[in-house]
């Protein structure tokens, strides 16, 4: 559904052309010290505006409708809204009749009934990623001594972004990319086997980034063409370093110690410029469509901070689980 996490539990909420979107962060310590200030630097990472991303802005601005007091929280569940004011609906009551390929307009249609909020894609769009940056900030001053880090490594299949996105621009379409993500810290012993390893409750957050089409631990695929002595991480010493790093920091499902390291794969931007068919639903009948609208030439520009989000938001549930994180929050 829309929640995610046990002891840190995360709930999504809203649509990209609603009045606003937001979370609510039950299980969140009480006694950490939270301002609008903290959130400045990641969400301005997550906005559009730059070369290849979509000219829609928002203030985004953090709103605390619950949940903190005298700037720390309270222990109480935690609510944050972001304002939706930049909106032009008017560009998808246009497009109502042919739903857009690539988008979940078809099959939200079908499985509310048309009762769905389409514009601007709704409650699918990737507006709502503001709202895991926002819990990814709360997540991340709650791990403070962890260190989460994702960054762009590939556009169009280009390790060059401003190539990559040159092709985007010169073929006046979108393009995809890939985005790895390395976190430092992490202790020994974080996951469950089978149902609950690292890599299966981190996969399942991070399939709730739109756009998101793979996702590869380690040597990921690369291993499949390995031998089991090369891939195989020798340890070194009793804290658990070994020499190679294949596996990722995580084996049986468990952290290593190691550096966790994982990627993933984003889609080219389903809103293209380029015409292409879809199915008209009142007619019944494939006709020629392009999307209008302000849109990303290449969405894995703006992922880096939104991965970081939903990978402390994971590993700060699983670190709660094992009793690392307090329930009342002290300053270490």
């Amino acid at each position: 559904m829309n929640s995610l996490g046990r002891l840190f539990r995360v709930h999504i909420l809203g649509e990209s052309h609603g009045e606003s979107v937001g979370i609510v962060i039950d299980g969140c310590p009480a006694g950490l010290p939270l301002s609008v200030e903290d959130f400045t630097t990641d969400i301005e990472r997550r906005k559009g505006g730059t070369k290849g991303t979509t000219p829609r802005k928002e203030d985004d601005l953090p709103i605390f409708k619950s949940g903190v007091f005298n700037d720390r929280t309270t222990g109480a569940p935690l609510t944050i809204l972001f304002e939706n004011n930049n909106t032009r609906s008017t560009d998808y009551a246009k497009q109502r009749d042919v739903p857009r390929p690539g988008h979940a307009d078809f099959v939200a249609s079908k499985k509310y009934g048309g009762n769905e909020d389409y514009r601007g894609g709704g409650h699918f769009s990737g507006r709502l990623t503001v709202c895991l940056v926002a819990a990814g900030v709360v997540a991340k001053k709650l791990m403070n001594h962890i260190q989460v880090k994702a960054t762009i490594t590939e556009v169009a299949g280009e390790p060059d972004v401003e190539k990559g996105l040159q092709k985007a621009i010169d073929s006046k379409d979108s393009v995809g990319g890939i985005v790895e993500c390395r976190v430092l810290g992490l202790p020994v012993g974080i996951g469950e086997p089978f149902f609950d390893s690292v890599e299966s409750v981190l996969s399942h957050a991070v399939f709730a980034i739109p756009a998101v089409r793979g996702v590869e631990f380690g040597t990921g695929f690369a291993s499949a063409r390995m031998f089991g002595s090369e891939h195989n991480d020798a340890i070194q010493n009793m804290e658990g370093a070994t020499a190679t790093n294949h596996a990722g920091g995580v084996v049986g499902g468990i952290s290593n110690g190691n550096e966790f390291v994982f990627r993933i794969a984003i889609k080219p931007t389903s809103s293209t410029p380029k015409e292409q068919q879809t199915l008209n639903w009142q007619t019944g009948q494939v006709e020629a469509f392009a999307v209008r609208g302000r849109h990303d030439l290449c969405i894995a520009l703006r992922v880096p901070v939104v991965l970081e989000a939903v990978t402390a938001m994971v590993l700060t549930d699983l670190l709660m689980l094992e009793n690392h994180i307090p329930r009342i929050w002290q300053i270490t």
